[in-house]
């Protein structure tokens, strides 16, 4: 398929499945889109070769490099239209809870992971080397907030909470991408040449390169923004920012997620403060309020769509089953522990660790790192337990997660 064509069937599809959501099922969107975009893949390929509109759809999931789109363009979008939005005053009283939780909670998570999955393949008589097994604990662990805090919005939960779950899940999906960077590399080289030391350079080059070059980006984009008065121009300016930073990001090997994170929350904050009139500001807030809807809107049909290319094998769905619960198990240990260690200097709200970890939504991200995965590193099997972790995150957890916050509001504190 031509580029052209790629784009228009994906717009157009994602625009129907929009449309009917809002008319007709009336879930929140991004959980509405993914789950009609399912459901016709599921019927698309139950008409297999005997029908043209299959065969197209098959040919449209293969023609999209969900991992390259995703990562590479998407992803940069979303973290800035995400981080332009937080409040750094209200973000900075809650950063021990969002710093222990992206941190030490995706490292909980991964080793985790691993370490069940591990076994349970051994179990399976499937044994997979332990390093592959870590990586599939690396990318199953950062969350997705897109889905739930819109649901959460509407149970009026504390606003502390809320702001832990969306800091956490903005700062988590970049430590998860650089964790899953060098455990990828311990991989690749046998870890015959490749040392903790290396490991622990790779790692800090690149989060605190990425840190670093996001502040450097955030001042340099105010000072631009401040230097005009004309909304095009400075819309303009954050685009290049997100673009620009984000290319530069990789060339110099640091952490582009983390750039993005750091970049939209010094932008959208000092912007709110200082420098630009109302009129850019009003502006530049709906710009990235829009992009970040369409952008989901894009990404969740497209998570139904990688349905109809996956490959399903019977045994690999009954470890994806079992995986499930031990996604979730790796969740509530990973909260429940910084909760622990941080429980006599930070207050938590009621009920915190339920919401937390029912919350915790796997989205497109670890989708696109399942599919980065070379042949050797067991491909077939992580993205097919991957894909049904993040549906049942998704679809499950992301249905139920409101009814819960409102169900433990009436709970009793004890």
């Amino acid at each position: 398929m031509q580029t052209q064509e790629i784009l228009t069937i994906t717009i157009v599809l994602a625009a129907i499945f929009a449309y009917v959501n809002n008319k007709m099922i009336k879930w929140p969107p991004t959980i509405g889109i993914m789950a009609l975009s399912l459901i016709s893949s599921i019927l698309l390929a139950t008409l297999g070769s005997r029908s043209l509109l299959s065969d197209k759809a098959v040919q449209l999931a293969s023609s999209v490099d969900f991992q390259d789109v995703l990562i590479n363009f998407m992803l940069s979008f979303l973290l800035f239209a995400g981080a332009i939005h937080i409040d750094a005053v209200k973000l900075k009283k809650e950063r021990w809870p969002i710093l222990m939780l992206a941190t030490l909670g995706i490292l909980i998570s991964t080793f985790f992971v691993g370490g069940s999955v591990y076994y349970l393949f051994i179990l399976f008589k499937l044994p997979i080397p332990f390093i592959y097994c870590l990586l599939f604990g690396s990318l199953i662990s950062p969350t997705d907030p897109i889905a739930v805090l819109s649901i959460l919005k509407q149970q009026k939960i504390p606003e502390s909470l809320e702001l832990k779950i969306s800091g956490e899940s903005l700062f988590n999906d970049g430590v998860a991408v650089v964790i899953f960077i060098t455990i990828a590399e311990v991989a690749r080289s046998g870890g015959g040449d490749f040392s903790i030391l290396a490991a622990g350079k790779l790692f800090l080059q690149e989060a605190v390169g990425g840190l670093i070059f996001g502040g450097l980006l955030g001042y340099l984009g105010f000072w631009a923004l401040r230097s005009v008065d004309d909304y095009k121009v400075e819309v303009l300016i954050t685009l290049a920012i997100v673009m620009g930073g984000y290319f530069t990001a990789g060339k110099l090997h640091i952490s582009g997620p983390l750039a993005m994170v750091v970049a939209g929350i010094i932008t959208g904050n000092k912007v709110k403060e200082e420098g630009i009139s109302d009129e850019s500001r009003d502006y530049l807030g709906k710009f990235w309020e829009l992009i970040d809807e369409i952008l989901n809107a894009v990404l969740f049909m497209l998570i139904g769509l990688e349905m109809l290319i996956i490959k399903v094998n019977t045994t690999i769905l009954l470890i994806g089953l079992i995986a499930i619960g031990l996604t979730l198990l790796a969740r509530w240990i990973s909260v429940i522990f910084p909760v622990f260690l941080l429980r006599y200097k930070i207050r938590f709200e009621r009920n915190a660790v339920a919401v937390l970890t029912w919350g915790g939504l796997r989205g497109g991200l670890s989708v696109a790192m399942a599919l980065s995965l070379g042949s050797g590193m067991h491909r077939d099997e992580f993205v097919l337990i991957t894909y049904m972790i993040v549906v049942f995150s998704i679809i499950v957890q992301g249905l139920t997660i409101g009814r819960l916050a409102k169900k433990l509001q009436t709970v009793p504190a004890s």
